[in-house]
């Protein structure tokens, strides 16, 4: 049965966006698909977030490494000790990066690949799945960072076929030289 919408209600089919089509049965979190066409819902839908939001973490503009990763290790033990979830999927956006206008964060690019670890550690240190997904990140650099966290990820057996459960702890191991090209 496909899906009723009331989120065209008032608009002619004539002039539906191209992506959307009354047959698609998506929802998330009870909110009927959206697509980068509904910039008029957004309002609605950030505060409808809002809500759902249960841990709240601030970053000032410029933060950096230290200070970043700390509320990251923090806020996401807490996160799992409150709830543990079937599984994550994480958003690894590298809008954070030192120099990108729009994040507005100073994290360098050993930073995003600490980040990473840090993330994939906690929640595979608990048996969860985890999903990674990229976003963001509006510099040529980032897709070469991107890479080197998957490829740390990977040399440290936390993505691959042959991932064993791991340990929670931090890794002493070296995650990049000290410049990324």
């Amino acid at each position: 049965m496909p899906h009723t919408t009331q989120l065209y209600q008032h608009v002619p089919e004539t002039r539906w966006p191209i992506v959307y089509s009354p047959r698609y049965n998506i929802t998330f979190m009870g909110l009927e698909k959206l697509h980068p066409f509904d910039a008029g819902k957004w309002g609605k839908v950030i505060s409808f977030l809002k809500e759902a939001i249960r841990r709240k973490v601030e970053l000032e503009w410029g933060t950096e490494d230290d200070e970043y990763l700390d509320k990251v290790e923090r806020n996401l033990q807490k996160a799992l000790q409150e709830h543990l979830p079937d599984v994550v999927v994480y958003n690894a956006g590298t809008d954070i990066l030192e120099g990108d206008r729009l994040g507005g964060l100073s994290i360098s690019p050993q930073g995003i690949v600490k980040r990473d670890e840090l993330v994939f550690r906690l929640v595979r240190g608990r048996q969860v799945p985890i999903l990674m997904v990229t976003s963001g990140g509006y510099q040529k650099r980032t897709a070469r960072i991107i890479a080197d966290s998957i490829l740390n990820l990977y040399s440290l057996g936390l993505i691959g076929s042959e991932s064993p459960s791991v340990s929670a702890q931090n890794s002493d191991t070296p995650l990049l030289p000290p410049e990324v090209p």
